[in-house]
């Protein structure tokens, strides 16, 4: 097993707390503005060591316990980084809000958790004011000097620290419960992959109250003493602009968030030398994206996982990026991967099977007390993957997703990764409609990048010709003005069959 970065999160600061006080460790950026004035704060280890003890002193003045929630409604900022140590110091655990939900949601997400204290930031004071009850205390983030001497907490690494919510887009959100040594262990595992040194800048953009921005790069990156560039939110252009003038090593990103960094009319022109890697943290990456990436010669990374596993479970490192095209890649050091069949048996070689993970990074329950895992401490995923004679893991979509048409298994993400590359298609959703013939029949759903196009779909039939087994061909097509999407962008299918069902009247 790689070994952990610290025994602690205590352990971690006082790691943190040696390195040169001159050196930034954290800076962080409002997009809005040119990147080369003055509006980056800055942190060095021993200065945000000191902001969390602080801000842990100053939280037990506030009555916060050890096993107490502390919600957090705020853009990405340092400032939730030292609040989630703080609260590591206390026994607490942070609960981040996802910014992007509906209040009727984010009501939905505290009464299940039942936080003792909702910390906001000045983006979403009214907001948080508005989720005030008797029983929830709300205030702004207060870092205050506060002389409380805190107690060094028992079995600190065994501690939940982290509660996250799943995207829900299959079902009612869950809160996964990560513990200390969950989050150490995925710091490792992820800083080993990617090769994490001292000497790399990391370009963080992505939102932090997902494990994906918050576990994937920046933990990882912080844990090695390598500097993190955090933006408060992405912004394609700025995000250049930063690639051209500070020159960080890695960077993560998602689907959305490369289609608009490609589309940029800067990105031909972009020196994008710096970079030895752009990671994804997606399972299905479109062909077009990687291409893109690879025609400037970034490696083009990949890695797997999901809320429950760190999320750091499968990945593709740059040295098989550029002959691994849409690989997910090979179990991550420490981590053990599964394929079995809906029955629960394992899949013989070559044939698709459910991805079942169990490592040190993995959950072991949601909240309050629901076991994540099987009896042998697997998590099933509900993705479908196969696995390729050199170990290689394909991700090829969600067995909920999974189309069965005229008794053959028709996985949509392979005719979605299709239908993306054509030059009419902005975004698609491939879906399994009720047949009275069939059991099921393929829909494509397509977002045009002209509106206007009208023989669109006689070009998107003849395209997939020669390139899709027939018998998986869409029997319907429909085009939207927008896909429907959770705030992570995972477009919601669920709703997208309620709205074919009612276009269909």
């Amino acid at each position: 097993m790689t070994p952990l970065p610290a025994a602690s999160f205590n352990a971690l600061l006082d790691q943190l707390a040696l390195q040169p006080s001159e050196r930034p460790l954290l800076r962080w950026f409002e997009p809005g503005g040119p990147v080369a004035d003055s509006r980056w704060g800055s942190l060095s280890g021993p200065a945000l060591v000191r902001r969390v003890h602080t801000l842990a002193a100053r939280l037990t003045q506030v009555g916060v316990q050890a096993g107490d929630r502390i919600a957090w409604l705020g853009l990405n900022h340092p400032a939730q980084i030292a609040l989630l140590m703080a609260l590591a110091r206390l026994g607490g655990v942070l609960v981040p809000m996802n910014h992007r939900l509906s209040p009727a949601e984010w009501e939905s997400l505290l009464d299940d958790c039942r936080p003792a204290l909702l910390v906001h930031d000045q983006h979403f004071a009214q907001a948080a004011q508005a989720l005030a009850l008797p029983t929830r205390s709300v205030r702004a983030l207060d870092a205050q000097e506060a002389s409380v001497t805190i107690a060094e907490i028992a079995d600190a690494a065994s501690r939940p620290v982290l509660l996250v919510y799943t995207s829900g887009t299959t079902g009612r959100p869950k809160g996964a419960v990560h513990t200390q040594r969950n989050l150490l262990a995925n710091m490792a595992i992820a800083a080993q992959v990617q090769d994490m040194t001292p000497a790399d800048t990391v370009l963080s953009a992505l939102p932090l109250f997902h494990v994906g921005g918050l576990c994937i790069q920046t933990l990882p990156a912080l844990s090695v003493g390598a500097q993190v560039l955090l933006f408060t939110r992405f912004d394609p252009q700025a995000t250049l602009e930063c690639i051209r003038l500070e020159r960080p090593t890695l960077t993560l990103q998602v689907p959305a968030t490369l289609q608009a960094l490609t589309a940029q009319p800067a990105w031909a022109e972009a020196d994008l030398s710096c970079l030895r890697a752009i990671w994804a943290g997606s399972s299905l990456l479109p062909a077009t994206l990687i291409e893109a990436c690879h025609a400037r010669s970034v490696p083009m990374c990949n890695v797997y996982g999901s809320t429950e596993t760190g999320p750091f479970s499968i990945a593709l490192p740059s040295a098989h990026a550029f002959d691994h095209l849409g690989s997910c890649g090979w179990a991550a050091p420490g981590v053990e991967v599964r394929l079995h069949d809906l029955q629960g048996r394992a899949v013989r070689p070559g044939e698709v099977g459910e991805i079942l993970v169990r490592g040190a990074n993995v959950v072991e329950h949601y909240w309050p007390d629901l076991p994540a895992c099987d009896a042998d401490g697997f998590f099933h995923s509900g993705d479908l993957a196969l696995q390729s004679p050199d170990g290689s893991y394909t991700v090829v979509g969600r067995a909920k997703d999974m189309v069965i048409s005229g008794g053959e298994n028709i996985y949509p993400a392979e005719i979605e990764n299709l239908l993306v590359q054509h030059p009419l298609v902005a975004e698609c959703a491939v879906v399994g409609q009720d047949d009275a013939r069939w059991g099921e029949v393929v829909v494509a759903v397509v977002v045009l990048r002209d509106p206007a196009q009208q023989e669109w779909m006689p070009a998107l039939q003849a395209f997939l010709d020669g390139r899709l087994a027939r018998y998986k061909w869409p029997r319907r097509w429909q085009r939207v003005d927008a896909l429907p999407k959770t705030a992570l962008g995972k477009v919601q299918k669920p709703e997208l069959k309620a709205l074919l069902k009612a276009l269909a009247g």
